[in-house]
């Protein structure tokens, strides 16, 4: 099992996922704890309510929304009394017991979970101190489940299968969907549970799901006053239809907030970096024999490989995106082995140890050790380097995009050598 725990500022947000997932029937409320009625018989508004008179009886505590998500390895069967039994024992072990919950069911994914909505505002105004929460209690707690309900243990070798995404979301086509609903549904999940430190490594996880965050242009107002808005990209990594400004989106994911998480998510997903690396180097001992094996081995490990390419379709850098720690890291922050020049040097030692016969399959590389075996890569495994344009102030944004092994600069040709000068002969 898969304990997720996030903590927030807006119970209604979290209350409001869950609530239309029911209504798209992929989700069901199975429980309304200490609420003196089934499920069944509240409406929206008297479930906020609840939350609501909590929160009243101490306005200072701002952080008062808990969503927990419970997750389990695919093939797990699990009844509703079972779920019911599993949310009651962890929130009595983290200390959340005797607090009012509603506990969702959600049917949208490849594997079984739960979603549970709390607060950590107590009858009495007193609060429910969450500062290391998922390190001091939870991992007690999942472990203690794992036991008693014969669970697949988070820590083992066989929970390596558990890809969990953040808030299950789906990715957006534009025309297929309610474009206002569903970014604001994507940009709200992602800003709220994965783990970035740049514009640029947020934005690599929202392609993801078929949307970006644009500031415009440099020299555009939106740019010098510090706008941001998020858009639906189609098929080319293009944005298409109608964008939402940052602010009007729950939440409100703008930049000056976005900026402040920068600093703490550089500190919050150092200790997930060695882990990355571990399952990257095992994909690499497998001996993919290219960069498309590459990315479609590590998908089945839970990471994205997204790699920005130049006008010429060369590689100039890569960012990877952890679903199973919920973290985003550049490349070469990970080490050179792990920059863009480091695997595709990499990728070409594995193509010169494979036989005669398995050559033939695959182009040899091209001038300046980056190319590759051409093909066409999804959206979700290469991005075009238009699509990620930084402006020239040093923004968090730039970093990302500057070439990794060569910050400053986009180039990866070799420089040209330089013709000598024929001397004339005297005569």
């Amino acid at each position: 099992m898969v304990a997720k725990v996030v903590t927030g500022k807006n119970i209604r947000a979290a209350l409001h996922y869950n609530e239309q997932k029911v209504k798209e029937g992929k989700a069901e409320c199975l429980e309304a704890a200490h609420y003196g009625c089934e499920a069944h018989q509240l409406s929206f508004a008297q479930k906020l309510r609840r939350f609501e008179l909590l929160a009243q009886k101490n306005a200072r505590v701002k952080t008062n929304a808990v969503h927990i998500s419970l997750n389990f390895a695919p093939g797990e069967q699990l009844d509703k009394t079972q779920l019911r039994e599993i949310a009651g024992l962890y929130l009595d072990r983290i200390g959340f017991g005797e607090q009012p919950y509603l506990l969702y069911q959600h049917f949208d994914a490849a594997h079984p979970h739960v979603h549970l909505v709390t607060t950590n505002l107590r009858e009495d105004g007193s609060r429910i101190d969450l500062h290391n929460l998922g390190r001091t209690k939870s991992e007690a707690a999942r472990k203690e489940i794992e036991e008693r309900f014969g669970l697949v243990r988070a820590a083992g070798k066989r929970a390596e299968s558990i890809t969990i995404q953040p808030v299950n979301l789906e990715k957006v086509r534009y025309g297929e969907t309610q474009t206002q609903r569903a970014i604001s549904q994507v940009a709200r999940g992602v800003t709220r549970t994965y783990q970035y430190t740049s514009l640029a490594e947020l934005n690599a996880v929202l392609s993801l799901y078929g949307v970006t965050a644009y500031r415009g242009k440099e020299n555009s107002p939106m740019f010098q006053n510090r706008g941001l808005v998020y858009s639906l990209l189609d098929d080319q990594g293009q944005r298409v239809g109608i964008p939402i400004k940052a602010s009007a989106i729950t939440g409100k994911p703008t930049l000056s907030k976005l900026e402040k998480q920068f600093a703490l998510h550089q500190v919050l997903r150092r200790p997930h970096g060695s882990s990355l690396k571990a399952r990257i180097d095992a994909v690499m001992n497998g001996n993919p024999a290219n960069r498309e094996a590459f990315t479609e081995l590590l998908t089945k490990e839970g990471i994205s490989a997204l790699f920005r390419e130049n006008g010429d379709g060369r590689p100039y850098g890569v960012t990877f995106v952890d679903h199973r720690t919920h973290t985003v890291f550049k490349g070469s922050d990970l080490g050179s082995a792990y920059s863009v020049n480091g695997l595709m040097e990499r990728l070409g030692k594995q193509l010169a140890s494979l036989t005669p016969t398995q050559k033939n399959d695959f182009s040899l590389p091209t001038a300046g050790g980056l190319g590759l075996p051409k093909a066409s890569y999804p959206i979700h495994q290469t991005q075009k380097a238009s699509n990620l344009q930084a402006p020239s102030t040093t923004s968090p944004l730039e970093k990302l995009l500057q070439t990794e092994g060569n910050a400053g600069t986009h180039q990866t040709t070799l420089p040209k050598r330089k013709k000598k000068k024929k001397r004339r002969l005297s005569l």
